[in-house]
């Protein structure tokens, strides 16, 4: 399967791995693409498992509506379980990074019926973010979302800044090319700054404690992430719950993808 359609949508998915393994869904988040996955599904295929991979809403070319209330949280979620669908899949594994992390957070506690496990990096629950943000820098670290959410000034801007502030934040050159290669098609800039400004409807979605087996993992040099979000993340779990902390930033499919493969692994091991 190389694609999947919802809504009149077209998501563009990498289907790949042993076609009996267990599934394992990833997520990508901004400004990546499905791409950002590539280091680490080899290992996960040599642990016997399935991959599925897509480039997210905004991400595929064929799946940009207009508008930011098309980008809200309960519609992202939705496309995910449109692909469980149609990859004829009841459950799976889900990793999600960045957005794709919020995407996961969100399956865990809607649709807990739908997961075998969840493994989220980088971004903590939403709830333990919120809390962060009344005790710690979190409200500075988070300080960009308020920019990005803002009409036509960011699609001014950062094809000036965004190549450059993405080299200074460890993500390798290669990917961020690779990431703003896509972002220079035609909307491809306003759909991923979309999610941002989408916030406003995606603040509704209902959050809550994640009742599946849960593993964060979070990098001690992540410039957006605080570790006091971190550490309050565990709060909100109620299945059995792994927290790793890596010396990395933010980057971590990228930079880490052998431990990330590592720790995705020992999530479907249960």
């Amino acid at each position: 399967m190389d694609q999947f359609q919802r809504a009149g949508l077209s998501f563009e998915v990498r289907d790949s791995g042993p076609s009996g393994g267990q599934p394992v869904v990833l997520l990508h988040g901004f400004p990546q693409d499905e791409t950002c996955f590539d280091d680490v599904v080899p290992v996960l295929h040599e642990a016997g498992l399935r991959t599925l991979v897509p480039a997210q809403r905004g991400y595929s070319p064929a799946a940009r509506p207009p508008g930011r209330a098309a980008y809200r949280l309960q519609e992202c979620v939705a496309d995910v379980l449109a692909l469980f669908d149609a990859a004829g899949v009841g459950t799976a594994h889900v990793v999600g990074h960045d957005w794709g992390g919020i995407v996961a957070w969100l399956l865990g506690h809607q649709h807990a019926d739908r997961l075998r496990s969840l493994v989220v990096l980088s971004v903590p629950h939403p709830r333990a973010m919120a809390a962060a943000m009344l005790r710690s820098r979190q409200a500075l670290q988070s300080s960009y979302m308020a920019f990005f959410q803002l009409p036509w000034l960011p699609e001014l801007v950062l094809p000036r800044v965004l190549r450059r502030g993405l080299a200074r934040s460890g993500l390798p050159d290669a990917a961020a090319d690779r990431y703003l290669r896509r972002l220079r098609e035609p909307g491809a800039l306003t759909a991923a700054l979309n999610w941002y400004r989408a916030l406003p409807w995606s603040l509704s979605a209902p959050t809550g404690p994640i009742p599946v087996p849960t593993t964060f993992v979070w990098g001690r040099a992540d410039p957006a992430v605080s570790r006091t979000a971190a550490e309050l993340t565990g709060r909100h779990v109620q299945g059995r719950y792994r927290f790793e902390i890596l010396d990395a930033g933010h980057w971590l499919p990228e930079t880490r993808p052998a431990d990330i493969a590592t720790l995705i692994v020992d999530a479907t091991n249960g």
